[in-house]
């Protein structure tokens, strides 16, 4: 493992410590192959490439309950259009965390995470609530093609 997924999963550990929870072994290795990931991976991903990089079998039911907790611990990010997860891009932040959306490349698979300023998330709660419509999750996921993509376009 790199320095930089050691120190990140160093410090996810800490996150989990001061909530209460347990970062075990094999939540650290789900953690590490997304970390290690440049490009999000579904749950069937992950578990051939857990297999691979631990050498060790993870049933796919398992993944799904780690990544449920990861969620839980806003480690990892579950991209619903695509049903695929990534780590957080601000597990190492100690700022409050902004709301996020992703950018996500129709080409290349490539996603960014943004976080959206408060007083926008703001105005789209009050303009939601004036509908009677209630959200249960605030997550903004924008398709479109990455600055790489456009610049090599053939």
């Amino acid at each position: 493992m790199s320095t930089d997924i050691e120190q990140l999963i160093k410090k996810s550990n800490e996150i989990c410590a001061s909530a209460g929870t347990k970062l075990t072994q094999k939540r650290k290795n789900v953690l590490a192959v997304l970390l290690s990931s440049a490009k999000p991976l579904s749950a069937y991903e992950i578990v051939d490439r857990y297999k691979v990089q631990f050498h060790e079998a993870l049933p796919v039911m398992s993944a799904y309950r780690m990544l449920d907790f990861l969620i839980q611990e806003k480690l990892v990010h579950k991209l619903e259009t695509a049903g695929q997860y990534m780590s957080c891009a601000h597990i190492a932040c100690d700022h409050q965390h902004e709301t996020p959306q992703f950018l996500i490349c129709d080409r290349c698979g490539s996603v960014k995470e943004v976080g959206i300023k408060k007083h926008i998330i703001e105005e789209l709660e009050r303009s939601i609530q004036n509908t009677g419509f209630a959200l249960s999750r605030q997550q903004l996921e924008l398709h479109g093609i990455c600055q790489h993509c456009q610049n090599h376009a053939i």
